[in-house]
């Protein structure tokens, strides 16, 4: 059986032995041996684990993978592919949401959204609904100055234009890649022009990402299905 120190794994994964304690802290590895002396040594298992979860926090957000290990360590390794899966399938809608908006920008006749007809003017809730976000992150956006909305005379509940609604969606899909309000902000100016060429960049940059994070996710499975590989094979 080999034997690793702390030291070992964590220089080879360019980590601190502070980072290894705190993933042994959380559960997600397999119960860490101990020499005579009381000092902590991993095995190729425990390697293999603090490889996975390195690999996969490159293309996964860190309550998924916290959960995909936990679940891998309680041998629940169906449910954990389940879990990477349904992952998988949200950034595929991502990619088909940022296609779609591309498509929309590109659209001067904006009056459709995935086949639901706009109204004049939308409630936060309706906007919220069909941009596929919460009412608090538009309410956000507005007290950015990033979006405008009207006060409905009756009630004085706020109403976004069409107009509105496009910048909406062009907010939720790009806020992953342009990071700065003002930079966004310039890019919402350019709607008001008949030169896209800033937006669609932007957009062909969300799409490039996604791609790059698809191929991250893919390798991290990979890394999963080692990891798994080694608990079953503990077990014939």
């Amino acid at each position: 059986m080999e034997r690793y120190t702390p030291k070992q794994i964590a220089n080879s994964l360019n980590v601190s032995t502070t980072t290894l304690r705190r993933y042994e802290e959380q559960n997600l590895i397999p119960d860490v041996l101990r020499t005579k002396n009381n000092h902590r040594f991993y095995t190729s298992i425990h390697f293999q684990a603090f490889t996975t979860i390195r690999t996969l926090l490159k293309g996964y957000e860190i309550p998924i993978v916290y959960e995909v290990m936990r679940m891998t360590k309680n041998k629940s390794f169906e449910q954990a592919l389940w879990l990477v899966n349904e992952q998988q399938f949200h950034i595929q809608l991502e990619k088909q949401r940022v296609e779609e908006v591309l498509t929309m920008i590109q659209n001067a006749n904006f009056t459709k959204y995935k086949n639901r007809k706009l109204r004049e003017y939308m409630s936060i809730g309706e906007a919220a609904e069909i941009a596929g976000v919460n009412a608090s992150a538009i309410r956000y956006w507005e007290y950015e100055g990033l979006v405008h909305s009207e006060r409905n005379k009756e009630n004085g509940y706020r109403m976004f234009t069409i107009t509105e609604l496009r910048k909406i969606l062009v907010i939720s899909s790009l806020r992953k890649t342009v990071y700065y309000i003002e930079n966004m902000k310039k890019l919402l100016n350019e709607l008001n022009t008949p030169n896209y060429n800033k937006i669609e960049c932007s957009f062909q940059l969300a799409l490039e990402n996604l791609n790059d994070q698809l191929l991250l996710q893919f390798k991290g499975i990979a890394e999963l299905m080692k990891y798994i590989n080694f608990y079953q094979q503990m077990n014939t």
